[in-house]
């Protein structure tokens, strides 16, 4: 296996970025400038200030940002939690660099970042309803999604959640891993394994969401194909999906199923234990 940092550089290579840690002022307001491009949120409530982070590092938490040059395209915020487990708080890429493999840079570089320094777990939430990355945390990374979260953050009338409710999944990315090694050096978790017997628990209707049946060991869990316009065209469509896939994911997870990765083609494959005689 590649060593974690020789895997980060590889990955900045690969993005056409540089990324370092953050840790001076004007560096730090460049990343909440980022992110308020990006997320555009109620500039009562942006998603982390500059102020913040400085006493974060300051800390010894983690800033990162990716370059082009001197302009900052990519950023991620993270802080330490339990003994060996470190939140990734928030983590975005200018829409400008979208589909350049800048984010699989910033991950590689925070888990090179936090292995010499006791982290064995680096976890973070992602909407699940966001197919793109589902795929990119759970099959790219191999990460593995531990719990459900409903309406997390409450309420966050910003540009990408559009006042929708802040469910989330928490994922662990287990960074020592053979499994995440494996993914850093390029082979997705999951990659080219058949989902053969799956049962629908939640599938598509056109793009509304139809309830199918839990009767299975492996079972299938569909999200939007985009998840992020049918916000803005069909909000209540939108939610409807997101009762639902709370509703299937989030029961079953809670009742101690596993999800086992994200198809590409937007399905959630999960596994959980039949009871004898059903």
């Amino acid at each position: 296996m590649t060593a974690p940092d020789e895997a980060a550089a590889k990955a900045a290579v690969a993005a056409g970025v540089r990324v370092r840690e953050v840790t001076d002022l004007a560096g730090l307001d460049a990343v909440y400038r980022l992110f308020d491009l990006i997320w555009r949120p109620d500039p009562a409530n942006p998603p982390v200030t500059t102020e913040l982070m400085r006493a974060m590092t300051k800390a010894g938490n983690y800033v990162g940002g990716a370059y082009v040059g001197d302009e900052l395209v990519g950023a991620c915020v993270g802080f330490f939690g339990t003994p060996g487990v470190m939140h990734s708080h928030i983590a975005g890429v200018s829409p400008a660099m979208a589909g350049r493999r800048v984010g699989p840079a910033l991950k590689l570089h925070q888990r090179a970042w936090a292995l010499p320094r006791g982290i064995s777990v680096i976890e973070w939430t992602f909407d699940p309803l966001v197919s793109r990355n589902a795929y990119f945390n759970l099959g790219k990374l191999a990460a593995v999604a531990v719990e459900y979260l409903p309406n997390f953050y409450g309420g966050m009338r910003d540009h990408i959640n559009g006042g929708d409710d802040t469910d989330r999944l928490l994922v662990h990315w287990r960074i020592a891993s053979p499994e995440v090694a494996a993914a850093c050096d390029g082979t997705p978790r999951g990659a080219g394994a058949p989902v053969r017997g799956a049962v629908v628990a939640l599938g598509r209707d056109g793009e509304t969401p139809r309830p199918g049946s839990l009767d299975g060991e492996t079972l299938l869990v569909a999200v939007p194909r985009d998840i992020e316009t049918l916000r803005r065209t069909d909000p209540g469509l939108a939610g409807q999906w997101r009762v639902a896939v709370r509703d299937t994911l989030g029961t079953l997870l809670a009742e101690g199923a596993r999800v086992e990765g994200f198809d590409r083609s937007g399905w959630y494959v999960v596994t959980r234990a039949v009871e004898e005689g059903r």
